[in-house]
């Protein structure tokens, strides 16, 4: 039988701690599988506010190569090497992935990229428009619009018979709507209400784009200013640190 699976927003915020939250990191757990969907500096601490074990992560799905997104790898792994794991961690992200977290690890901890640790760290890959397994975990890339120095990536997560698509970062584009379709929960950036910012998606574009959007339930992440004081008339469900979700 098809087991649920637990959804919990352990960081909900822009880059910027605007409202007090922390960086991108939603964290699935479907029986004995608990996997990040981004992994933003400030996720060890988000992930332990929260209850969470970083320590039973077992992957990381990256969509894309800014800080608060992927710059929580290096203290995850850090993290994993202390607390004496074994189980290896496998992160995936876009192509550009195993040398930017390298580089991310030396420049915060000098020699931690190639210090020997009890575990591997597996970093795969994602070209756009493939579908791997990866950790047990189904995911799907698809490439968006937002600029990163590498190619930022949608993802959608095949978990326990449930689908979860997640935007990332990126300016609405069409591709979404592929993105979305049918899954139970997409999970879509709501940087501003209806300011351009570039290479971001506002309120405005999800709403004009809703009857598109076809999947069961919506939740606005990655909040601005703007959006967080109103967040009781969005027209969307809105995440916080610490929403627990069960799909």
């Amino acid at each position: 039988s098809e087991t649920s699976v637990t959804v919990t927003f352990a960081g909900s915020g822009d880059a910027f701690g605007t409202g007090g939250r922390f960086q991108a990191c939603v964290h699935l757990r479907a029986d004995e599988t608990s996997v990040l969907l981004d992994c933003g500096a400030t996720s060890l601490s988000a992930l332990r506010r929260a209850g969470l074990d970083p320590g039973e992560v077992s992957a990381v799905f990256v969509s894309h190569l800014h800080g608060d997104h992927f710059g929580g790898l290096p203290f995850l792994v850090l993290d994993g090497q202390f607390t004496r794991r074994t189980r290896p961690l496998t992160v995936a992200g876009p192509p550009g992935t195993q040398r930017r977290l390298t580089e991310a690890m030396e420049c915060l901890f000098p020699g931690s990229s190639t210090v020997r640790r009890r575990f591997d760290v597996e970093v795969t890959e994602l070209d756009p428009g493939t579908e791997r397994t990866v950790a047990g975990v189904q995911v799907t890339a698809w490439q968006v619009d937002h600029l990163s120095g590498a190619p930022a990536l949608a993802l959608r997560l095949g978990l326990a018979g449930r689908g979860i698509a997640y935007t990332g970062d990126t300016a609405w584009t069409d591709t979404l709507t592929e993105v979305a379709d049918g899954a139970d929960l997409l999970i879509a950036e709501a940087c501003r209400v209806d300011q351009v910012i570039p290479y971001h998606l506002r309120l405005a574009d999800l709403a004009a784009h809703r009857a598109a959007l076809n999947s069961r339930r919506i939740i606005v992440t990655h909040m601005g200013p703007d959006v967080l004081d109103h967040t009781d008339r969005l027209g969307f469900e809105a995440a916080h640190d610490g929403l627990v979700l069960t799909i």
